[in-house]
């Protein structure tokens, strides 16, 4: 069985962002394979944890997957900060005599944003609306390439590294079945140190905002890496609770100053995305048309609203209106062939993560300390049966039917761009949906 099928049948995907199935992203030739290891997002931990914990195992997934996809370079861009765990990769690279490149990034945000990452490490740029492939590159990120190693020695994704910070009695890393509740997640770092919370599901710029009445609800996915719990009544709970009709209401405070604009990180590698210009067509009403078809290339970063903005609006916000009314309508973005060139100011507008964090209101957890790593077991877990790109997985399994750790509960549909899932603990499965798979232990 070759890799692409093993990475099929163990369910691997992109697991630092929004779930690409990994197979078919290692479907491709390219010269270059980039593994991104600069931890994009403020407060992350997770992949540094896992490159100074698992080094071996992420070099050998870079090496298959390298060699699958004929690359002439294998990179890790690592933020030049990473002190130990760039010792702890020049090491294992140096043990196994790899040709794996270490590439220390500066420290920037969006430093790991899968386009920024590619420039960063080769000088070019991704075209408007394309994907890294289309400059002779395949981006991946650490968990991913552990994952593909791990598939190869049959194991499946059924576990997931989340960094559990903020506001939490014991902030640390943690290992979970996937399926496992955030209750759970946050029990596993003593508990919550304030009365009223949220919850941040992923990193305080792009990640979601998680209400305490939700939890009940919420479990860990393939794509989870971070749980940062912040008081209720933050600035960024305030921001994630705006309705649209509201953000829309504010737009009409833009100054048009073009900040949001000179400060966007796609711009500056040179697309035609203007952020200030999307504001002015919600200000004064323009139709929304194929003349605005550039917010399609908003990546969400959060730059233009959450650092460039004086008046403290929501440049992104408008973009991701505007981009999904022009998807109601069936409208793409048609790049017109021309050469991306970076801008030449690009260099001296990079966002310091330390001025973001202040800005962001979260600098007593920056550099928190971590208590032990934990290895948390779980007695019942809920799986999503789509929590990757695609089409939903088909349940593959029946409420009664003992499972066991591993096997197969959800397949990908016929013809369809999807993963396979799994279960993640030993025992019986006692509900099923088109949306997900309960297994509880002591049942089988």
């Amino acid at each position: 069985m070759d890799l692409v099928e093993l990475v099929r049948k163990a369910g691997v995907v992109g697991a630092g962002g929004a779930g690409f199935p990994t197979h078919v992203k290692l479907n491709a030739e390219a010269e270059y394979l980039i593994i991104n290891a600069a931890e994009c997002e403020p407060l992350l931990q997770t992949d540094q944890f896992l490159m100074r914990e698992r080094p071996a195992e992420l070099i050998g997934g870079i090496l298959l997957a390298s060699a699958q996809i004929k690359a002439e370079k294998a990179v890790i861009a690592v933020k030049g900060k990473y002190g130990r765990e760039i010792a702890a990769l020049r090491d294992t690279i140096a043990r196994m005599d790899a040709p794996v490149e270490i590439f220390e990034l500066q420290n920037f945000y969006p430093a790991g944003d899968e386009q920024m990452t590619v420039y960063e490490v080769t000088g070019r740029s991704v075209p408007p609306g394309g994907i890294p492939l289309n400059v002779g590159c395949v981006v991946s990120n650490v968990a991913t390439m552990i994952n593909v190693f791990e598939a190869t020695q049959d194991i499946p994704v059924t576990e997931k590294y989340v960094s559990v910070l903020g506001d939490v009695n014991e902030p640390r890393v943690i290992k979970v079945p996937v399926g496992t509740s955030f209750e759970e997640c946050l029990a596993a770092a003593g508990g919550v140190s304030i009365p009223k919370f949220c919850i941040i599901r992923g990193g305080p710029m792009m990640g979601g905002m998680v209400h305490e009445h939700e939890l009940a609800d919420m479990y860990i996915t393939k794509t989870d890496g971070a749980l940062i719990v912040i008081p209720a009544d933050h600035y960024l709970v305030e921001r994630a609770d705006e309705t649209e009709i509201q953000m829309l209401n504010r737009a009409r405070a833009c100054i048009s100053c073009g900040y949001c604009t000179d400060q966007c990180p796609r711009y500056l590698i040179g697309h035609p995305l203007h952020p200030h210009k999307m504001m002015q067509a919600v200000k004064y009403a323009k139709e929304i048309d194929e003349s605005l078809s550039e917010a399609l290339l908003c990546c969400a970063c959060g730059v233009c609203e959450m650092y460039a903005c004086p008046m403290g609006i929501s440049p992104r916000q408008v973009n991701l209106y505007i981009a999904g009314k022009l998807r109601e309508k069936g409208i793409r973005y048609q790049h017109d062939g021309s050469e991306v060139i970076a801008r030449e100011n690009r260099e001296m507008r990079k966002v310091p993560p330390h001025r973001l964090i202040s800005r962001l209101d979260l600098g007593s957890y920056d550099h928190q300390p971590l208590k032990e790593f934990r290895d948390v077991a779980i007695d019942k877990v809920t799986v999503s049966l789509w929590q990757h790109i695609g089409a939903p997985s088909e349940a593959a399994v029946k409420v009664g039917d003992a499972v066991v750790r591993g096997q197969v509960i959800g397949n990908i549909p016929e013809g369809k761009l999807g993963s396979t899932i799994h279960a993640s603990i030993d025992g019986q499965v006692v509900a099923v949906n088109e949306s997900q798979v309960v297994i509880a232990r002591g049942h089988a």
